[in-house]
This record gives structure tokens, sequence and C-alpha cells, in this order.
């Protein structure tokens, strides 16, 4: 477990700076550089989807070359070094280029890290170690709100602040990565693997279908945060709707991975897709400020459905997927989901431009409840 919280260290430390930046960013946007909601939706979706089409190129890159660390280390710079843009930025320009640069980290350390996680651990653990990890970004991620919500009220809303000091955490992070005990993978007689949608297994080609499905209705956050500012909430409050979200994420990422080894991962997936589906449905409904106390209970049970799925996929993945293509298979489905992700911010800020909040929101829990009853059929 050594390696598991090495690098659950790095998350923690990782999840700080970048939870320092992005519940600002929607904000920063609309409010200080004059940004439309639909050019929020077009950064999320193209910042997100171009870097998840990097994590299958990566995972299969990794497994090629049997090594996991440098790309993990590679990665994480990445993201450290987009930082460091946002805080140049005076225009949407530079806060696209900043969302990509730090994005395509992501996508470049995902499958590498999650492999390692789950080559430290005994395939009957494969939930426990992901939830713990889970729990321990997420753990980075409160502190991150936190430390974001402090700025933002001393600093009188400087957000360039906000993002200098995003950096002192990324670069510890990204240290810490040195102590990864990389363990020296066997050289197989077979093959490299080929990256080709038939090398695997039918269940996890399902699960995958599914997946998609689901990320076609998950549109980014910063939308949850925007709909609070409609309610009445300000940048400052609406972190702290933020922090309720990540201390359910946090506080339950890791009973729900253990659980998962115990009573499998397809009721805790059919239900997180639920939660999220009903949680949307409550975002539509909102219509005004005298409905400002829902939104807390919103933000929590969002957690319940971050909680119930994020780890409990990856550990499915790692399950289902052969120990030779393992970095592949978390790396395509790192990138099936992040493909699905431009259309859904798109769909979603345009559908808030041109209809209203309430149509992104209708659209996002419709899908949600679609993918749990598909995820009941099909494994």
């Amino acid at each position: 477990m050594f390696n598991v919280i090495i690098l659950g260290l790095t998350s923690f430390f990782t999840d700080i700076a970048s939870e320092m930046v992005y519940p600002l960013i929607p904000f920063f946007l609309t409010v200080t550089l004059g940004a439309s909601p639909a050019v929020l939706g077009l950064i999320e979706g193209v910042a997100e989807s171009t870097a998840s089409l990097l994590k299958v190129f990566s995972g299969y890159i990794s497994d090629r070359l049997r090594k996991r660390k440098v790309l993990a280390i590679t990665g994480y710079s990445s993201s450290a070094f987009g930082k460091l843009l946002l805080y140049i930025a005076n225009s949407w320009g530079f806060v696209f280029a900043g969302r990509i640069v730090d994005r395509l980290g992501k996508g470049i350390r995902t499958a590498p890290r999650d492999a390692l996680i789950a080559e430290s651990t005994d395939p009957g653990k494969h939930g426990t170690a992901f939830g713990l990890h889970r729990a321990m970004d997420t753990g980075g991620a409160v502190i991150g709100v936190m430390l974001a919500y402090y700025f933002l009220t001393h600093y009188s809303g400087e957000y360039s602040e906000v993002f200098l000091w995003s950096l002192v955490p990324a670069v510890i992070g990204i240290l810490l990565l040195f102590l990864v005990r990389e363990k020296k993978m066997e050289t197989s007689a077979r093959k490299p693997p080929s990256l080709k949608w038939k090398i695997l297994p039918r269940k996890l080609q399902l699960f995958l279908i599914v997946a998609f499905i689901f990320t076609l209705g998950n549109s980014s956050n910063t939308f949850l945060l925007l709909r609070s500012k409609d309610i009445g909430f300000t940048p400052a409050t609406a972190i702290l709707l933020y922090l309720v979200y990540n201390i359910i994420y946090g506080a339950v990422s890791y009973p729900a991975g253990r659980l998962s080894d115990r009573i499998g991962r397809k009721r805790l997936l059919v239900a997180g897709y639920l939660f999220y589906g009903l949680v949307y449905l409550g975002f539509a409904f909102i219509s005004g400020p005298e409905h400002a106390w829902l939104m807390w209970t919103l933000f929590g049970v969002y957690g319940f459905y971050s909680a119930f799925t994020d780890g409990i996929e990856k550990a499915l993945v790692a399950d289902l997927a052969p120990a030779d293509v393992r970095a592949t298979a978390i790396g395509l489905h790192a990138t099936i989901l992040g493909i699905g992700l431009f259309p859904a911010s798109f769909i979603a800020g345009e559908l808030w431009q041109h209809i209203g909040p309430a149509a992104a929101f209708y659209f996002g829990s419709g899908m949600g409840i679609l993918a749990a009853i598909g995820l009941l059929l099909v494994l």
C-alpha cells in the first residue's frame, strides 16, 4: 500500500491546487472577463475532451514501454504549468490555454497512475485502494476550496492571487511522486497490446458504452456553481456549497470503495447514477432565492454520486481488464468519458443560453437515469 499512499498524497496536494482554482473559473470568466455561459461551456468542454483523448494513448504507451512513473511525473508537471497561465490571464483566451494545458497534464498522468495503484494492490482490494485514493484526493479538494474561500474574501476578489498561491501545493505534489517505487513489469511473450476495441472483454465493452451515455449528460461542475449564482449566492458563498460537496465526497469514497469489494461494484454504480439524475432534477426545479436552502442539500447529495462512481468505476475497469492491457483499458475508459464531456458541456451551455438553465439540468437528469437502467442490464 506504500505506492497507494504516496500517490494519494500526490493527488491530495494536487487537488489542493486544482480546487483553489476550479470553483473560481466560472466567476473569473463571466464576471471579471465578461465571457458568456456558452464560452464557459466551450472552454470546459474542449479542455476536458482534448485532454481525455490523451488518456488512452498515455495508457497504451505506458503498457508498451512498461513504465508508469515517468508519465505520471510529466502529467502532474504540465498541470502545474497550466495554473501559471491562469495567473497571467487577461482574456478568456488565456484561460482557455491554461485549462487546456492543465487538462493535458491530467490526460497524460491518469492511466499510468491508476495502473500503478491497481498493480500495487491485491485484485480483491481494488475498490479499497481506489476508494482510499479518492478519499485522499478529495481531502485535498476540501482544503483547496477552503483556501480559495480564504483568499477570495481576504484579497477582495483578486483571482490572480489565488492562482499564484495554487502553484505551491502543485509543486509539492510533483516532488512526492519521486518517492513512488515502480515495480519492474515482467516481459511478456505476447505481442505488445494493440490499440483496438476488440482487445477488451465483452462485459467491459458494454460497461464503457453505458458510461459514455451517462457522460453525455454529465456537464462540467462549473454549471452547478453558475446555477448557485443565479439563485443568489455570491462567489464566496458558492465556494462553500462546493466545499460541502467535497466533504461528503471525500468522507464517503473510502467506505464506498471497501463496500464495493464486499457486495460488488454494480449496486453502488447504479445508485450513483440515480443520485446524479435526481440531483440534476433538483437543480432544474429550483427557481429563485427562496430555494437557496435546497442548494446545500443538492450539493451534499451530489457528493454521494461522486463517491459511488468515480473510484468504483476505475476499480471495475481494473477488475475486468487483462493485466497486460490494464493501463490501456483504464486510459480508454477515461478517454471515452472525456469524449462525451465536450458535447455534454457544449449542449448544457447552449440549452442554458437559448432555452434556460432548467433545460440543461433536465437533460442531464434524463441521461443519468437512462444510464442507471443501462447498467442494470449490462452488468
